[in-house]
């Protein structure tokens, strides 16, 4: 057997690593971070700590009060509003998701990320985000 040499562990060390990464990006259903994406897309429509929560996918007709107008982009076809107005929300590439306002907390639905605006807002109001 060839002896082990610095490089040689570091080579089975970037390989170990490497086939990590690859099992990781292959889990059906399941990001980097843990999260679980099932019913991600659902509408939602709640009163969360006296604001009122709201998300469907667009395009989707029948949710009064919902507002239009809104921008198209990040939010992978989803529209999230906090009292009425939109929070802008984004769908990071391991299936999570981030709002404007909390953009450094990922979570695993646009749900939790209005929920996590609100907690955030600390009962100050949404602006509206400029959309260009």
């Amino acid at each position: 057997m060839p002896e082990l040499t610095r490089r040689r562990a570091l080579t089975a060390a970037a390989a170990l690593a490497a086939a990590a990464g690859t099992q990781t990006l292959l889990a059906p259903g399941a990001s980097a971070a843990g999260h679980s994406h099932e019913g991600a897309l659902e509408p939602f429509d709640e009163v969360y700590k006296g604001r009122r929560i709201q998300g469907r996918p667009d395009g989707m007709d029948g949710m009064k009060g919902m507002g239009g107008g809104h921008h198209h982009g990040h939010g992978a076809g989803y529209a999230v509003f906090v009292d009425g107005v939109e929070l802008h929300v984004m769908r990071n590439a391991d299936g999570s998701w981030i709002s404007v306002v909390s953009h450094y907390d990922p979570v695993a639905t646009p749900r939790a990320a209005a929920r996590a605006a609100v907690d955030e807002l600390q009962g100050a109001a949404l602006l509206p985000f400029p959309a260009n």
